[in-house]
């Protein structure tokens, strides 16, 4: 009983994880600029977090073992440090973008601007880190983000033509505006398919003391949870197509532009139910991606590490979240706009994401680690896939973010 309730929480935890500002931004402005059209892009990310968030799971579970760990310990700390700078600097980037998530949600809803809010944000953030519980942040946020559902209903309620919403899950050439087209798949793939969640995943299952008869738990929590987290992100992309294409709106360039889309539908509480989803959603992502620097930092140094010790049993880990939390408020408080934040992170996490897989796939394959739960052909082809998804990413981000004038 207790493990059948790990799952239905597993499924909640995966709302506050996997839509957070950079796929609700992404798939919003992919749907209205290009309709139906780029919803194949969130069903691959999905399906490659899917696998990712799964190995992850198992490799905690079999060899006790983070991800973090495990790649410092095979090979190496100065192999380590390459990944280790990248995701540092991504997750910072991420951070940033959901803090100014938040303070957007608290602008919308309260008329003050949004670089007022950073700092606030930031210390709301700090705080829960400081006070609570793995428990409560796993579980706790992530239940008050089942808000982010209104976009499925919303979605239903707008009768899409679910042909068109079909053929939209299929690959396609663009139509118009190339270079911007790519550059938003790689930014949804790249909201997807992020390096914190499957790294935070590892350390979560560490921190809840997972051991082998989890690995059936661990498998639906991946599948039912990541697909949950999925469906609500392509509702988003069919709500933007149907709603702010039709308004007029075909290049969302303003977060004040999305409340539009649930307002015609719900009326008032239309815009309640945005300024919630945006605020809850990006609190969330941006307490675990302060904790995912903390367990990043801690666990490539060897340090004490774990968010229901007390601040003083490890310092270190309670000091990185800290100043990365604060530090990550500036460029918000500077007035840097939230939204092209949002967009740029999520194409360079795209890109960085070979520095962290590739490893990856070698701990997944190795007996000392996994023993006879290492991957399978499917699994192993699943993860060259992403691997070979990744590098081309990494090739074409950087010229996407020029030319696609986004």
């Amino acid at each position: 009983m207790k493990k059948l309730l790990e799952i239905s929480l597993g499924v909640v935890t995966s709302v506050g994880g996997f839509l957070e500002v950079g796929s609700m931004a992404t798939a919003a402005q992919a749907g209205a600029t290009f309709g139906f059209h780029l919803i194949w892009a969130v069903v691959l990310g999905t399906f490659c977090i899917i696998f990712l968030v799964e190995m992850a799971g198992r490799f905690a579970a079999v060899s006790q073992h983070t991800i973090a760990d495990g790649i410092r310990e095979r090979f190496g700390f100065q192999v380590f440090l390459w990944p280790l700078l990248a995701t540092l600097l991504v997750n910072f980037l991420v951070m940033s973008a959901e803090i100014g998530g938040v303070s957007i949600a608290l602008e919308l809803a309260t008329g003050i601007g949004f670089q007022w809010w950073a700092l606030p944000a930031a210390l709301l953030a700090w705080l829960m880190l400081w006070k609570g519980t793995f428990g409560l942040i796993e579980k706790g946020v992530s239940i008050l983000g089942l808000v982010t559902l209104c976009f499925v209903v919303g979605a239903v309620m707008l009768k899409p033509d679910w042909k068109a919403v079909a053929a939209g899950a299929m690959p396609s050439l663009p139509a118009h505006d190339a270079a911007n087209y790519w550059f938003m798949a790689v930014s949804i793939l790249g909201a997807s398919i992020s390096p914190y969640l499957f790294m935070f995943y590892s350390s979560g299952a560490i921190e809840d003391k997972w051991d082998k008869s989890y690995l059936g738990v661990n498998r639906a929590i991946a599948w039912l949870g990541m697909t949950f987290g999925g469906t609500i992100s392509v509702s988003v992309l069919i709500v933007s197509a149907l709603v702010l294409a039709t308004h007029g709106i075909v290049q969302v360039d303003d977060y004040h532009q999305l409340p539009l889309m649930l307002i015609p539908i719900f009326g008032f509480w239309g815009f309640v139910l945005f300024v919630a989803s945006l605020g809850i959603a990006c609190f969330g992502a941006a307490v675990e991606v302060g904790l995912q620097q903390a367990y990043l930092v801690a666990q490539g140094f060897g340090w004490d590490w774990g968010e229901d010790l007390k601040p003083r049993d490890d310092p270190g880990f309670s000091t990185v979240y800290t100043v990365s939390l604060f530090l990550a408020a500036i460029p918000i408080m500077l007035g840097l706009d939230p939204l092209k934040l949002t967009i740029f992170s999520m194409a360079l996490t795209a890109a960085s994401l070979p520095l962290t897989v590739v490893p990856f796939l070698f701990l997944l394959n190795d007996e000392r680690y996994v023993g006879a739960h290492r991957n399978g052909i499917v699994s192993n082809a699943a993860v060259i896939f992403i691997i070979t998804l990744a590098f081309v990413l990494a090739v074409v981000t950087i010229p996407l973010q020029i030319f696609g004038d986004v």
